[in-house]
């Protein structure tokens, strides 16, 4: 009898524990389906004149299947050898054209059922649109006339989009593209040898070649052949009519981009030896600079396998980098090269160059402009100027500078000096236009001095975008329009290039984003979308965009939920979510800057932690998690002191407001969000459960450095240490969730990071769950895993932080 009833027991726990512990899809609440299922607005895109507005139709998510299609990982590249382009793309499926006069739908035909769409792009003349059809053994290229609305293959041939970049590019006539394809007689793909013939070596003579974690790199012999078979592509001109014109001959291109006249082609190409220890995105490059017909005018540059590049933030490569056309020239060439070798730690007066070569390119290089900080960006203008930036990482210091790239002696004038951390400051990004090549370049007036400028307008209330005049030379600046209250309203690109007309994308707290056509003198606004809520169940959700103070003086923000029918009035403490993700500051005054506005829409999205609130949570989200280290100090020196006190304060303030209960409050966060989960959990008792997506917990694995991490484990190696949660996952008393793609190619985070934090916690007696998505990357795609994911998060909080009894934890 006691036997019996041994059996019975143990029988009974292991159901009880088999309930929980499933090892095949769950589903989710029909509200969280609901999340998950719910209509999805189309995806717009303007007309490159603007009388046009492309609604492309949004799928729901992709099936488990979908996302079990082939897949080869080479050189830091995931391709689907069947079709010959990514693994794993978002897509749309159909189009709807509008015409922007008469507001009339055209549904565009010739799409076969069930279409899977992508690359699509806009000819420079607005009058077409090209884009890749998806097959299940190649990709082809159509095109769409707006026109008639309608879509027809334009060329026979499978297009190669396994490499960087776009696979075709427009002329800028809009009368061809230049295309990437699969070379016609390219044979059988390799097969490996069952035998191994010898061992895989690798070797290092004595130089210093540090490196990031990367992942998907190549492994062996055969992997270089399946890299050369997969990406070696033939470059083709496509005619419109659909004539095709071989280019060259086929190599691995990683870009071919036309001069604004037509003449010429700069041609990037990814040549061997291969490596092993780094992606693709470093081997040996091989610049030309080719003529219409394909045969090559120039040998512009060829640069060596990158292995050595010093993993310090403003490290660079050497050689020619940021190689393109001038955009207001017909036929020359701009770049810039390192004169401190790439080194941030070399003391040298000037770190970056700027250097041009014009047509027929038989000259020497012109020295157009030397920075003092790393090179950040190039804007062209057609009225005799660039603008040209550079950037400290260290001291987020950043510079804009105007030079005359045709008289290369003349003095600079510096027209943005600025921190990147101070939002309150920023004087947004100029306005572009179309030149007479169709290139883009800067949208000046008043004889060239002044930009038109837009921006998200940070201010202390929350952000507030804008459109403003700003004149380079005296820095006056006239605001023309500003998002008022109680909206938020942003621009999606101006109408004409006095800055008169613009649609803007407008939303508040209880309206769904729509967008308009807003006239900046009158005032006026016509809506040209009509886009439905997303999720009306959850409609009535509060939602507030809170301000803070932590001990420490540090200006806190975050927007907290209340579930749908909460009585603000009743005094009722509900349980708590926080979800965060840290963030490093190099001052106190920018990291408590407002970087969001309280008139955001208040969506509800299956990915963050809005699950919570069907289950009867308050939620906090984008609770500000400052890392601060001003001075001599680095941020991350205090790393898990910041994080608690921040965590502290946003709990304080739950109480204050008597929303809150602090006694089951939970933390959860993706990624480095993750790692900031077991850090508290390790480190302190505030709060009773966790949830650690995707993270990464253990950073000896990722010795060279690590988010905003600047030293390497051998110069840090306490800090490496103190901020690992695997160091300390003793400390984790209360019960934490892992959840982790099987596939996760993100840098640091490889799936092995929540499997050993898993073994470590459950090792020492924690409470831990670890759950492996199959074929989910670092974020997870599949309507299977995102419901499962729902499930899991759902039950967990309930069981540990909801339904737990109140208790004081030490």
């Amino acid at each position: 009898m006691i036997r019996i009833t041994t059996l019975l027991i143990a029988l009974l726990l292991f159901l009880q524990t088999d309930l929980f512990a499933q090892d095949s899809y769950q589903v989710p609440s029909q509200e969280l389906v609901n999340l998950v299922d719910g209509a999805r607005n189309p995806s717009v895109s303007f007309s490159p004149d603007r009388k046009t507005l492309l609604l492309q139709d949004v799928p729901s998510l992709p099936s488990i299947a979908e996302m079990a299609q082939p897949e080869l990982r080479l050189g830091g590249i995931r391709i689907n050898p069947n079709t010959g382009g990514p693994s794993r793309p978002g897509y749309v499926t159909g189009f709807t054209l509008r015409d922007m006069e008469t507001g009339a739908d055209r549904e565009v035909s010739g799409l076969p059922e069930n279409a899977v769409i992508t690359n699509v792009s806009w000819a420079p003349d607005g009058a077409r649109f090209a884009f890749l059809l998806n097959r299940e053994d190649r990709l082809e290229l159509w095109m769409a006339d707006v026109e008639t609305a309608e879509a027809s293959r334009l060329a026979d041939g499978r297009v190669n989009n396994t490499y960087f970049g776009s696979p075709y590019s427009w002329t800028r006539d809009s009368d061809a593209l230049i295309v990437r394809f699969i070379p016609e007689n390219r044979g059988e793909e390799p097969q490996q040898s069952t035998a191994p013939t010898g061992p895989v070596i690798q070797e290092n003579l004595g130089v210093t070649r540090p490196a990031r974690t990367f992942q998907d790199l190549l492994q062996n012999s055969h992997d270089e052949d399946l890299f050369d078979y997969h990406f070696t592509s033939q470059l083709a001109e496509v005619k419109v009519s659909g004539d095709v014109h071989m280019l060259g001959e086929p190599a691995i291109f990683r870009s071919a981009s036309l001069s604004p006249d037509g003449n010429y082609i700069l041609v990037n190409k990814t040549e061997r030896p291969y490596s092993y220890r780094v992606p693709a995105s470093r081997f040996p490059q091989n610049m030309q600079i080719w003529d219409r017909e394909g045969n090559m005018v120039h040998q512009f540059a060829e640069l060596p396998l990158a292995d050595n590049v010093p993993i310090a933030f403003s490290a660079t490569t050497e050689g020619p980098r940021s190689v393109s056309w001038r955009n207001d020239a017909p036929a020359t060439l701009s770049w810039v090269e390192a004169l401190d070798g790439g080194d941030p730690t070399v003391d040298v007066p000037k770190r970056d160059r700027l250097l041009q070569l014009s047509a027929p390119f038989s000259g020497e290089p012109e020295t157009l402009f030397d920075m003092e900080y790393r090179y950040a960006g190039l804007m062209w203008s057609d009225e005799g100027f660039a603008l040209v930036s550079e950037f400290w990482r260290e001291d987020r210091h950043r510079r804009t500078w105007k030079i005359n790239p045709d008289q290369p002696g003349e003095d600079p004038f510096l027209v943005f000096d600025l921190s990147t951390e101070d939002r309150y400051n920023d004087p947004g990004s100029p306005q572009m236009r179309r030149s007479e090549f169709g290139t883009w370049v800067l949208n000046t007036m008043e004889d060239g001095e002044t930009l038109l400028m837009t921006g998200i307008g940070a201010t202390p209330e929350g952000n507030r975008p804008f459109l403003a005049k700003q004149n380079m030379m005296t820095g006056e600046r006239e605001e023309i329009w500003r998002s008022e209250s109680p909206y938020y309203e942003r621009i999606v690109t101006l109408l004409d290039e006095e800055g008169t007309k613009a649609i803007t994308s407008r939303e508040s707290v209880n309206v769904q984003p729509n967008m308009f056509i807003r006239d900046f003198a009158s005032g006026e606004l016509e809506q040209i979308t009509h886009f439905d809520h997303p999720t009306p169940e959850l409609r009535d959700v509060y939602k507030e965009f809170i301000q803070y103070e932590r001990e420490d003086g540090v200006q806190l923000s975050a927007t907290i939920y209340l579930p749908p029918g909460y009585d603000m009035d009743s005094g009722e403490k509900l349980p708590v979510l926080v979800w965060a993700y840290p963030r490093e500051f190099r001052s106190a005054d920018a990291a408590g800057q407002v970087a969001d506005s309280p008139y955001r829409f208040a969506g509800m999205s299956f990915w963050g932690p809005h699950f919570a609130l069907t289950q009867g949570f308050v939620v906090v989200e984008n609770a500000t998690m400052p890392i601060v280290g001003e001075g001599d100090e680095n941020p991350n020196d205090t790393f898990v002191e910041q994080l608690i006190l921040s965590s502290e304060a946003v709990l304080d303030e739950l109480e204050r407001r008597g929303v809150g209960d602090r006694t089951r409050a939970a933390i959860g966060g993706h990624s480095y969000g993750a790692f900031m989960t077991a850090n508290l959990l390790a480190h302190s008792r505030i709060f009773r459960a966790g949830i650690a997506r995707s993270g990464a917990f253990n950073r000896t694995l990722t010795p060279f450095g690590f988010q905003a991490e600047p030293r390497n484990f051998w110069e840090a190696s306490e800090i490496y240490l103190s901020m690992s949660p695997f160091m300390h996952a003793e400390g984790i008393k209360d019960p934490i969730l892992f959840i982790h793609g099987a596939e996760d190619n993100n840098s640091g985070t490889f799936p092995m990071q929540s499997e050993r934090m898993y073994a470590a916690v459950s090792g020492l007696g924690g409470t831990a769950r670890l759950v492996m998505l199959p074929e989910e990357s670092h974020g997870y795609r599949a309507r299977e895993s995102v419901l499962h994911m729902l499930w899991e998060q759902s039950e967990w909080l309930n069981r540990y932080v909801r339904d737990a009894e109140t208790v004081v934890m030490d």
